[in-house]
């Protein structure tokens, strides 16, 4: 997290900077598309979203991590207390803006680390999204739905049919949408936008999961769902055999197909969205809007040859949304400087941030998370 950013969002207490700036870490690291995006936000918004991010990337590692020392209880027990602190983290800082009155005191209690031994500790992760849950006032059920989703993977390998995986996307994808609403603004009340920006959180992850069915094969899992597979002749025997050998078979061609075309018509349901959204939040969110959708291009053009090969966005494509990206924004802060009156003072284009991490430049632009789901993937 850079000083300006931090100093921006009105973040002055030192526990808490470190904080999010660990988030920040996370999102570089393994989101680099989505911390391209979140760059194209107001600096005092990147914040919050860096925090969101870096909850859903430690929550994501502990399900997926594929060590063969750490057996499923162990990780079913880190992921529980992960959520008891989280709650408890959530309390805390609600219990922080009642007593500070406007909700945006930095103040930082016993639940920010002061605790008498470890299993009162904290994690910084969860210490940042609570401040940022507590700032922009976001719904507390939408972290209970996602923790929830993440004890299904643990439990939960396959999915019959299209609506149970709809009951997984609620808390894995849906919620990192509506999560993410109050920080970006909208320009319409906030639950006419919220069905699009859920819908567009889960067609990020319906992306994610065209994109890495092999992984998740290797990993014990299957999210596309039975049903749609079956109709095309296919089943986890013959995706795994395929993914095994390397070898190809036309009826596995066809049902990823037919997952992008599902997965296309959720982009359709979310576009509407883009434009309720703040203006100056916007370039962020479309930037991420193309590039995901570049991906299943890139799944297309590859052959849908996902089982055996990561598809990948083109780097002259990515740079080409990256730029628009940083154009569109700039626009929209001229209009902002505009409308606000002949005394507001324009800054012009956004400057790149203190500390920039290597290779996350307009012209190296790569892409978001395996969500992290949908904000925890890589377009590359």
């Amino acid at each position: 997290m850079t000083a300006r950013e931090l100093d921006a969002a009105g973040i002055t207490e030192p526990v808490l900077r470190d904080a999010y700036t660990r988030c920040r870490r996370l999102n570089a690291r393994h989101g680099r598309t989505y911390f391209l995006a979140t760059r194209l936000l107001p600096v005092a918004r990147r914040p919050a979203v860096h925090a969101l991010y870096g909850f859903a990337r430690w929550a994501d590692d502990i399900v997926d991590s594929l060590d063969p020392g750490v057996p499923p209880h162990h990780r079913a027990a880190e992921l529980a207390l992960l959520h008891e602190r989280l709650e408890r983290g959530l309390r805390d800082a609600h219990a922080r803006s009642d007593r500070d009155g406007d909700g945006m005191g930095d103040g930082v209690g016993r639940g920010a680390g002061g605790g008498a031994g470890d299993g009162d500790r904290v994690e910084p992760v969860v210490l940042a999204l609570a401040d940022a849950a507590r700032r922009y006032a976001i719904d507390h059920r939408h972290f209970s739905d996602f923790m929830a989703s993440m004890r299904s993977d643990l439990e939960v390998t396959a999915y019959p049919t299209y609506d149970d995986l709809r009951a997984y996307t609620h808390g894995s994808a849906d919620v990192i949408g509506l999560q993410m609403l109050p920080i970006l603004g909208t320009v319409v009340p906030r639950e006419e936008a919220a069905p699009h920006a859920a819908a567009l959180g889960r067609a990020f992850q319906l992306t994610n999961f065209l994109r890495d069915v092999g992984e998740d094969l290797d990993r014990g899992r299957l999210y596309l769902p039975a049903d749609l597979l079956g109709a095309h002749g296919v089943d986890r025997e013959l995706l795994s055999w395929s993914r095994r050998t390397g070898r190809r078979d036309r009826r596995i061609t066809e049902a990823l197909r037919a997952f992008e075309d599902l997965t296309r018509g959720v982009y359709r349901e979310a576009a509407p969205g883009l434009v309720m959204l703040d203006p100056v939040s916007r370039p962020c969110i479309r930037t991420a809007f193309v590039l995901y959708g570049g991906i299943l291009d890139a799944v297309a053009r590859d052959g849908y040859a996902v089982l055996h090969r990561r598809a990948v966005v083109p780097r002259r494509r990515r740079a080409t949304v990256a730029v628009d990206g940083l154009v569109r924004l700039t626009a929209a802060r001229a209009a902002a400087a505009r409308a606000a009156g002949a005394g507001a003072r324009w800054s012009g284009p956004p400057e790149p941030d203190a500390e920039p991490a290597a290779g996350h430049g307009p012209a190296a632009v790569t892409a978001p998370p395996h969500p992290l789901h949908p904000l925890h993937e890589e377009v590359a």
